[in-house]
């Protein structure tokens, strides 16, 4: 069980700006996440992955996937009050899931 979260390098956010933008993917997914697998994930020790892809189509193609899958996931948003125009997508939280179910959409990207 493994949790990912997918930024988007294109938009240049600060370091700040890019945990946060990563903690409300990691949130929000888990809180659209069934309880059975939180208590799996929480189990094996909570693993979370960072990726990162290089702009907003790559970003979409793979949240279409996981949506298409049914995996749990959370596409972020930015609200606009600093770096950023309101409803900047930055990123994208999966699971908790099986880590095959994510590998089979994820393996190809590369660590932040």
């Amino acid at each position: 069980m493994k949790q990912v979260i997918i930024i988007r390098t294109d938009l240049k956010m600060g370091k700040g700006k890019l945990a946060t933008q990563a903690c409300h993917a990691s949130l929000e997914s888990f809180k659209r996440t069934p309880n059975e697998k939180i208590k799996k994930w929480e189990k094996e020790g909570s693993k979370k992955i960072i990726l990162k892809v290089k702009n907003l189509e790559e970003l979409i193609e793979i949240y279409e996937t996981v949506k298409k899958k049914k995996i749990p996931h959370y596409l972020v948003r930015d609200a606009g009050r600093t770096q950023l125009p309101p409803g900047t997508i930055t990123a994208l939280g999966i699971g908790p899931d099986d880590d095959e179910k994510i590998d089979k959409i994820t393996s190809h990207l590369k660590l932040l």
